[in-house]
């Protein structure tokens, strides 16, 4: 098999490269080296095994077109976007580029070049909106959903807030309409936090990196207050890179089943936390305080967000596996060892 990763050297496709070079797998990355971190994640890459490397943009119509013509993956995980809702906030044109304009590139070029690629694309569920139509309780470290206890599910209205919600949500459903339309090999993950190995956060993605980051400072006895957005209440499930792993391939050997859906990703509840929460297991684990200051709310999060994972588990074999403690503890040690 000959697959494409889109935005390969970021944190979720460096983790699949990985695995695909263990597996003897024809691997091609495309990525344009933008974020922090993949340059040396491509070192990594490099050090496990052999692979073809393309330096592009996504933007590029010529550049994408060149990758499916030259290289015909029989599949693609398409992961290359702008992640960061603040981001968005702050440029709106380049987010939209990035995330529609650079996912309508690769659609075209498969559906023109190449109809027999299946396609994973990596969505978010940031297309459900700021989810303030439930109803909400608070407790002492977190929110909870009384009207969805167990989670959201794929029925869930989309209603696409901010920038990056738009963009994301735009691509989202062209990757449906293409399986609809053009009879294109497209499956849609709407993922809530993943986190993991070879993830560089920064303030505004990558949340349990971020504050593993914080919880390694602190150890070193950098004690400066850092800031969080909010109470500290707000809850997502949590999914290991592990986890994310063992789901993309195995929706990869069953994308006749799946094509054309958009699933739910995430921990499940048994797997969510909060950032209060966070911060505990950190304290527990490591032996510090964690002392931080607030700042207002950011626009449009949502309070709680756990996926309800039913409809990809009932698709294909596959569930998390990594508790959020275990995977939390794993974070730690990995950022503290770089």
């Amino acid at each position: 098999m000959k697959l494409l990763i889109t935005g390969g050297c970021g944190f979720l496709g460096s983790n699949l490269a990985s695995f695909a070079l263990s597996q003897g797998i024809d691997l091609i990355v495309f990525d344009n080296l933008s974020r922090k971190g993949a340059t040396d994640n491509l070192h990594w890459l490099s050090s496990l095994g052999n692979f073809e490397f393309v330096h592009g943009d996504i933007r590029n119509k010529n550049d994408v077109t060149r990758l499916i013509t030259k290289y015909m993956p029989d599949s693609c995980f398409h992961l290359a976007g702008q992640v960061a809702m603040t981001t968005s906030i702050d440029n709106p044109c380049m987010d939209f580029e990035i995330n529609v304009g650079g996912t309508l590139n690769l659609l075209e070029a498969v559906r023109q070049y190449n109809s027999n690629c299946n396609i994973i694309y990596s969505s978010t569920n940031k297309v459900y909106g700021d989810l303030e139509q439930y109803k909400y309780n608070e407790t002492e470290t977190r929110y909870t959903c009384i009207d969805k206890p167990n989670g959201y599910d794929e029925s869930t209205q989309l209603d696409f807030h901010s920038p990056y919600g738009c963009s994301k949500g735009a691509a989202d459903q062209y990757m449906l309409d293409y399986a609809r339309i053009f009879g294109l090999n497209t499956v849609v993950f709407r993922h809530s936090s993943m986190y993991g190995g070879r993830q560089f956060a920064t303030y505004d993605q990558g949340w349990v990196g971020w504050f593993c980051q914080k919880a390694v400072e602190i150890k070193n006895g950098i004690n400066k207050p850092f800031t969080i957005s909010g109470n500290g209440k707000q809850v997502r499930d949590v999914l290991h890179a592990e986890d994310m792993i063992s789901l993309y391939f195995t929706a990869l050997a069953n994308v006749s089943k799946i094509r054309g859906n958009a699933f739910n990703i995430g921990g499940t509840i048994v797997n969510s936390l909060s950032l209060l929460e966070l911060f505990k297991l950190l304290e527990d684990y490591c032996n510090i305080d964690m002392r931080f200051t607030n700042l207002p709310v950011r626009e449009s999060d949502q309070r709680v967000f756990v996926a309800d994972i039913k409809k990809i588990t009932n698709a294909i074999d596959w569930s998390p596996k990594v508790s959020a403690k275990d995977g939390v503890q794993k974070m730690y040690d990995w950022t503290s060892s770089i």
